[in-house]
């Protein structure tokens, strides 16, 4: 039976070269040459940053959104190999190679936004290193995350070149590797929240809280479940393929309660610190924040009856809603509830938001040549093995 139910991953095949990879590869062409001037002539050159907000949205989309866009490997590593849930395993290495282009293209993201690249060394180097500097443990946490990712993704390339006595090795250390796989996400995902406490005052209420870290660490798992529901819905519609609804449908249930864990928390630190007065404001902050939790309740509506789960179209649109609430309140929290005082303004440059769209671009060509090339996804079920099943 659990042939039948666990298929092992095959290449999918096909075609590498189709409209939608040449255009997601012009994309990835485009931000490619602004990066170039950028590197070439400084950051003034391509974008709007400036010193009331130095973060601008090569750090706010493509670190900070782009690492919790990157956490469906982590989510599913908490639920097979911390909570025993072996059903997901068959979603376990789509989900690892979409968090690994997207944290591989965050940490890469991160070198963009420094005046002085050359000098990035210097975070890993002991004289320089603020150890007791956030944005210091984010690095190297991202960092050392990417390594483990790439290790954790190494039996896919083993078994398609045939090195089975290097994969039987590499299994042997993998539960030390997964440890770390499930630690540093936790550490880094609450730490880019505790980036924001220490902004203070310059946060508005709405968003400022002791409570950040928890809550960024609890909507990246949030934001884990939604992108790989989200992804196996594109790729059963992209590729043709049966869409494994019986463990969407389980997913999308421990989904709701996390959610709704979530919002209690959120509801219950505005009550306590006194900000619900700042819902109604005439502020654009506060039309965001509604906009924002609109986006963080329509999952728990669309999905709250159990027929609903079983639907792809429901699953896929409040995975969609509830990746929009991640993305806002990282974006409202970052940028738009950031205030740094009288006469300095922000909107993202046409150059900085191409950048941004060429590393989608990158990230998904990417995962689609690999899926065609690797043994990623589950293979096709043969016909014999059904019968034997009967």
């Amino acid at each position: 039976m659990s042939n039948v139910s666990h298929p092992a991953p095959a290449p999918l095949g096909g075609p590498l070269v189709t409209p939608t990879t040449l255009i997601l590869a012009a994309l990835a062409a485009i931000a490619l040459i602004i990066l170039a001037i950028r590197f070439f002539f400084g950051l003034g050159a391509v974008t709007n940053i400036n010193d009331g907000y130095p973060f601008g949205i090569w750090i706010a989309y493509d670190v900070v959104i782009g690492s919790a866009f990157a956490c469906g490997g982590y989510t599913m590593a908490l639920l097979v190999y911390i909570f025993n849930k072996g059903e997901y395993h068959p979603m376990v290495r789509p989900a690892l190679l979409a968090s690994l282009f997207g944290y591989t293209l965050a940490g890469a993201s991160v070198i963009f936004d420094l005046g002085r690249y050359w000098n990035f060394w210097h975070i890993y180097w002991p004289g320089y290193a603020q150890v007791n500097s956030v944005m210091f443990e984010v690095a190297v946490c991202i960092t050392a995350y990417i390594i483990v990712m790439w290790i954790e993704f190494a039996p896919a390339f083993l078994e398609k070149f045939g090195l089975k006595d290097v994969k039987r090795k590499l299994s042997k250390v993998l539960f030390f590797v997964i440890a770390l796989g499930v630690l540093l996400p936790s550490m880094h995902q609450s730490s880019l929240g505790s980036l924001l406490v220490v902004f203070g005052y310059q946060v508005h209420p709405l968003w400022q809280t002791i409570l950040l870290p928890l809550l960024y660490l609890m909507t990246a798992v949030l934001i884990g479940f939604a992108i790989v529901i989200f992804e196996a819905c594109l790729s059963s519609s992209g590729f043709k393929r049966p869409l494994e609804l019986h463990l969407l449908g389980k997913l999308s249930h421990l989904m709701i309660w996390v959610l709704a864990a979530y919002l209690a928390v959120r509801l219950a630190d505005l009550v306590v610190r006194g900000a619900l007065g700042s819902m109604f404001e005439a502020s654009i902050e506060a039309i965001m924040f509604w906009i924002e939790m609109a986006l963080f309740i329509a999952p728990l509506a669309i999905l709250a009856k159990p027929s609903a789960r079983r639907n792809p179209a429901k699953l896929f649109v409040a995975a969609l809603c509830l990746m929009l609430a991640g993305f806002l309140l990282r974006i409202n929290s970052f940028l738009v509830g950031y205030e740094t005082g009288p006469g300095w303004h922000y909107f993202p440059s046409v150059p900085e938001i191409m950048v941004s769209i060429g590393m989608i671009a990158l990230e998904v060509l990417g995962y689609i040549v690999l899926v065609r090339y690797l043994p990623i996804l589950p293979g096709k079920i043969e016909p014999t093995a059904v019968a034997a099943q009967k």
